[in-house]
């Protein structure tokens, strides 16, 4: 489906909160950058905006753009303050979707929302007919402050926006799961993943399950979020044992070596004083003088001797004959 979409994250101090894996801020930004791929992955001409409700109030952080870059550079310059303004973020989304380029863009407002709402049920009732009079969907995330306050108001303004084309609320209970991954699997972005997956099977005979270059392993979470969670954790796992493998081998290798030098040095030394392979040990350096084992030097000085003794006893009768 082609459409101009507006992302409202809630950047108020109730974001701070580590209620939702890793804190309820980043859990934002991690589902921000899902659905701006969703989106863009379901038709390459749709264009995503990103916008704050907290602080001193609503703030456009990147108008509507295929570039993923600027999605992050915006969550990136976020601070994190204040309170929220959901009745003001949602009026001045409204009118950054009227600005868009291309007018066959269907506007589509996605709204997170995790701190008190102060607006009145009225209140918001009123803006949701409007919305809905502008043909402008809207889907709330609600998470972190589910009180029944809250929930009453998201859910009757959810009624009063509801049309024949989406406007969804889900409630996202805290847990060990992503935010995102609650999001892949709601109907926020479960039309989205089921388009996508019908033209990329379609057109590239089964190249859709792949879901491009965009995913990890090559799914799409928007087809299947359980698969992918799965590969994910897989994938970390098989690194982290890799990873102690590595480390066992290097520690393996490097004992053996260390280990392998005084043995070698033992066994040359063995061999050099035992004397007993005089023969192969005994060498001659460039003056004719023996170098070798102990034994073999002293064997040989002891065998001169005897040739000198033996030469002078001859001496010696010779001069008694004479």
């Amino acid at each position: 489906m082609l459409e101009a979409t507006i992302i409202v994250v809630d950047n108020s101090e109730s974001s701070r909160n580590g209620d939702y894996v890793p804190s309820r801020w980043e859990a934002q930004t991690d589902a921000a950058n899902l659905i701006f791929h969703s989106k863009t992955q379901a038709n390459p001409e749709s264009s995503v905006g990103l916008m704050s409700m907290g602080g001193s109030g609503p703030e456009v952080l990147t108008t509507l753009t295929t570039n993923p870059g600027k999605i992050l550079d915006g969550l990136h310059r976020t601070k994190v303050k204040g309170q929220s303004h959901l009745y003001t973020g949602i009026m001045i989304a409204s009118l950054a979707l009227k600005h868009r380029q291309n007018k066959s863009q269907r506007q589509r407002i996605i709204v997170f929302v995790c701190s008190p709402i102060a607006d009145s049920q009225s209140t918001l009732v009123k803006l949701a007919k409007k919305m809905r009079k502008n043909n402008t969907s809207v889907d709330i995330v609600a998470f972190g402050d589910l009180t029944e306050d809250n929930l009453d108001k998201l859910r009757a303004f959810n009624d009063a926006v509801k049309g024949g084309d989406g406007s969804h609320l889900e409630i996202v209970q805290p847990g060990p799961n992503l935010l995102s991954d609650s999001i892949v699997a709601s109907p926020i972005l479960a039309g989205e993943g089921g388009g996508a997956a019908t033209n990329g099977t379609g057109a590239e005979g089964g190249a859709g399950a792949g879901g491009g270059t965009d995913f990890e392993f090559g799914v799409d979470p928007n087809l299947d979020p359980e698969l992918a969670l799965v590969l994910r954790m897989s994938m970390e796992e098989e690194r982290e044992r890799q990873s102690r493998e590595q480390k066992a081998r290097d520690e393996a290798e490097g004992k053996t070596h260390l280990e392998s030098v005084p043995e070698e040095g033992r066994q040359e030394g063995e061999a050099g004083g035992s004397g007993s392979a005089p023969a192969t040990s005994m060498q001659v350096d460039g003056n004719g003088e023996p170098v070798g084992s102990a034994g073999a030097t002293v064997g040989l000085e002891t065998e001169v001797k005897r040739e000198e003794d033996k030469k002078k006893k001859e001496d010696e009768d010779k001069m008694d004959t004479a």
